[in-house]
């Protein structure tokens, strides 16, 4: 569990509705996979999720996602993204992945961290070997 220890200390079922059309998830229960999943607490302390949430096996997530997070999202945390580019340009990143794409997993998604940086602005950072710029640029590639 990466966030909400203090709200959620032991969770032992993951709320969904039964059927796709109402947004439910199917789970693989059955071969213990391991996921990352996005969801809600309920008012009861129920945890739910739903197709609007993200829910990705832990096996299809790149390298770069499992690092960042450990290590890099939490720099984020003042930071948003937004897909439609209407956004100030300190606090927020822009997805590009939907824009250009109109994809949930593009390279932006799997590869890079939208984090908060020295001067106080948002800015998209791709780990790995040390770059010769640590921020991507909106006119690099």
């Amino acid at each position: 569990m990466f966030k909400g220890f203090d709200k959620a200390k032991d969770i032992q079922y993951v709320y969904t509705p039964v059927f796709s059309s109402l947004c439910g998830v199917k789970l693989d229960s059955n071969n213990k996979a391991g996921y990352l999943l996005s969801g809600s607490m309920w008012s009861d302390g129920r945890i739910s999720i739903g197709q609007c949430d993200l829910v990705e096996s832990w096996d299809n997530l790149s390298l770069s996602q499992k690092k960042n997070l450990n290590y890099r999202y939490q720099m984020g945390c003042e930071c948003r993204v937004s897909k439609d580019g209407l956004f100030s340009i300190h606090t927020y990143c822009l997805w590009t992945d939907w824009l250009l794409d109109n994809s949930l997993n593009g390279e932006q998604a799997r590869q890079y961290a939208c984090i908060r940086r020295s001067d106080t602005t948002c800015s998209w950072y791709r780990g790995g070997p040390p770059p010769e710029k640590d921020f991507l640029d909106m006119a690099d590639p």
